[in-house]
């Protein structure tokens, strides 16, 4: 019998998480590294992303707070005349929950699609390879100015939709004739510096987890345009399914860390 070693292949998807990981660490370091040359990228894509997202991202945030989260918000409270409540449970509604999760979920599925259509047909096209042999570097030239955009653009849109989500809130007070000094005074009371810093670090780390998921995948491209169809497509669901388990894994480190934010205040 044959005492030859045998290759053991990993899982595919642990290749590629493993990928993406190392994808997410050299990017940094490639970027601090001078010389500094990709500035003018940086303002393009950040200009870029900065258009495409921040209207449906209001629009987005408008409405969840208007709607699912408002109106009925407003019909349990009013059961027992408590509508002054609303500005306690608006902070977990907006600040917590709704504006970092509709901020990556917008960033994700339109400039990190872009991102990955982009990088996919410079792929297929062989131009990244044409850059390599150049003497460019493609992921300090290319990727890192789109993770830096998209970070950056999490950042700003996590402030739209915060301010998207509180309108929304005023709308439905506004119907319902209710007055707007006990919101606003139980809305400061119960928001805390640490519920607020951990909704733009929430944002940050989405930013991070868009832009290395839709980079990766451009970046391995394969098979010509259907294969960039397919990249943008597995770019999304890797996206949003890194999403969702960022946002659990920090609500439950952050929320073990900081207990002052479980109380009832």
């Amino acid at each position: 019998m044959s005492t030859a070693s045998r290759t053991v292949r990993m899982p595919g998807f642990v290749t590629e998480a493993g990928a993406m990981m190392h994808l997410a660490f050299t990017v940094p370091v490639r970027a601090l590294r001078p010389p500094y040359v990709y500035g003018p990228e940086l303002v393009e894509q950040f200009r870029f992303a900065a258009k495409l997202c921040f209207f449906p991202m209001i629009i987005t945030s408008f409405a969840l707070s208007f709607g699912p989260a408002g109106i009925q918000a407003v019909n349990f409270l009013g059961l027992f005349g408590a509508l002054d409540r609303m500005g306690g449970l608006y902070v977990l509604i907006v600040v917590r929950f709704f504006a970092p999760l509709v901020t990556a979920i917008v960033v994700a599925g339109v400039a990190g699609t872009a991102i990955c259509a982009d990088l996919g047909a410079r792929k297929v096209r062989e131009e990244l390879d044409a850059l390599s042999v150049l003497g460019v570097d493609p992921i300090k030239s290319i990727v890192a100015p789109r993770l830096i955009a998209i970070v950056l653009v999490c950042l700003l849109g996590n402030v739209l939709a915060l301010l998207a989500g509180v309108l929304g809130a005023i709308a439905v007070l506004y119907q319902n004739h209710a007055p707007l000094g006990p919101f606003f005074s139980a809305f400061f009371n119960t928001a805390t510096p640490v519920e607020l810093a951990g909704s733009f670090i929430k944002c940050a780390i989405y930013g991070v987890a868009i832009a290395v998921v839709c980079c990766y995948k451009g970046l391995e491209t394969k098979g010509g345009a259907e294969g960039v169809g397919r990249s943008v497509n597995q770019a999304v669901v890797v996206a949003f399914l890194a999403i969702g388990a960022i946002d659990y894994a920090f609500t439950q480190y952050l929320l073990a860390t900081n207990p002052i934010l479980s109380k009832v205040r």
